[in-house]
């Protein structure tokens, strides 16, 4: 299959481990923004094939994991005032204060499980005398088929469906990183699906502020391998610059007609995420245009203060400042059946990367 087979090639693999040992002389931390791609350095024993001096640290780039608990806990009150609450798969299971979605469901919560959120807008033509709520969580490549949504239910004149917003941009992320007083990163691998949609433009000045090099790069095991090359042949060279692997998806200027919509519907403002905190400018919000359709404005919601198991270092994990077997829990009272926090649970969670392919 074209764009498939050839980036899963062991020997194209080989050959550029091969080439990183040749050209490495000192140590370097290179942080993979995106869990996806966490998913992949572990699934496929990269990690262990890298030379000891180029060390993977594992980002927050997975819009479950950052959710924070707070908005889980709005998802879940919504559930008990009787709405109907749509939501992707992985985040039911996700530790709130006191449950997950996928227990206010058993008790009895109305919790429709989707793979588009077009779906919940057919549910809300099918529901007119319910309210409909999609959970909308993502980073910016989700962003477009949500927006849609809401396009498409004020298309319909529809005045029962709403969103509940959680969308949070990799950007700003990297930037808090960057200025924490622990932060050790030297280069970044950019996540290839979010530069699919916003292009390469957000990225050359955070190059050039922190200059550290920042590679796009894809998810297959031959596109990570390349893309960590590209980052160590900068830092040998003293270079900081944007370099683009995946190329044969990523357009400099991205996808046009997509973030025509996300800025029609959505504005940046101000996110809160899990284990990081709140950070200036990092999500995005309804803009007035369609603020009727903010499930956050349109219902009173009443939620407990987003308390966390004090055993869980998510925040820890998702800042890169330690790695899931270091955490005490981990493969103890952690586990996917049992989650403590969302990096256990998400199919983009580091720690479950870990658990199902390290252990």
């Amino acid at each position: 299959m074209k764009y498939l087979t050839e980036y899963r090639n062991p020997e194209l693999v080989k050959h550029y481990i091969a080439e990183i040992k040749k050209i490495v002389t000192r140590p370097w931390n290179i942080m993979e923004i995106c869990g996806g791609q966490t998913h992949s350095l572990v699934k496929n024993g990269l990690l262990d094939l890298l030379p000891d001096n180029v060390r993977m640290i594992h980002g927050p780039g997975c819009p479950v994991c950052v959710t924070p608990i707070s908005l889980i806990d709005k998802a879940i009150n919504l559930l008990e005032q009787g709405v109907i609450v749509c939501s992707y798969g992985d985040m039911i299971r996700v530790p709130g204060s006191t449950k997950s979605l996928l227990q206010a469901k058993a008790d009895g919560g109305d919790l429709r499980i989707l793979y588009s959120p077009l779906e919940a807008v057919n549910i809300a033509v099918e529901n007119s005398d319910k309210e409909v709520v999609f959970f909308a969580v993502g980073f910016e490549t989700t962003a477009p088929s949500n927006a849609l949504s809401v396009i498409h239910a004020d298309k319909l004149r529809l005045n029962n469906y709403s969103i509940l917003v959680s969308h949070v941009l990799v950007p700003p992320a990297m930037e808090a990183i960057l200025s924490d007083k622990f932060c050790n990163i030297d280069a970044f691998l950019a996540a290839g699906h979010v530069c699919t949609i916003m292009g390469l433009d957000q990225y050359y000045p955070i190059a050039e502020k922190y200059k550290v090099p920042l590679v796009v790069a894809g998810f297959e095991p031959a596109d990570l391998v390349q893309a960590i090359y590209h980052a160590v042949l900068q830092l040998e060279n003293g270079t900081y610059l944007v370099d683009n692997q995946y190329a044969r998806l990523v357009k400099p200027e991205g996808n046009l007609k997509a973030k025509e919509v996300i800025h029609d519907v959505f504005k940046i403002g101000e996110q809160e995420w899990r284990g990081i905190g709140k950070i200036p400018d990092s999500g995005y919000v309804m803009t007035d245009k369609y603020k009727k359709y903010d499930a956050g404005s349109k219902f009173v919601i009443n939620t407990i203060s987003g308390n966390k198991d004090a055993k869980c270092i998510a925040g820890d994990i998702l800042r890169g400042i330690k790695k899931p077997h270091e955490c005490p829990e981990f493969n103890k009272t952690c586990k996917p059946s049992n989650p403590l926090g969302a990096p256990m649970v998400s199919s983009e969670g580091a720690c479950a990367a870990y658990y199902h392919y390290s252990l």
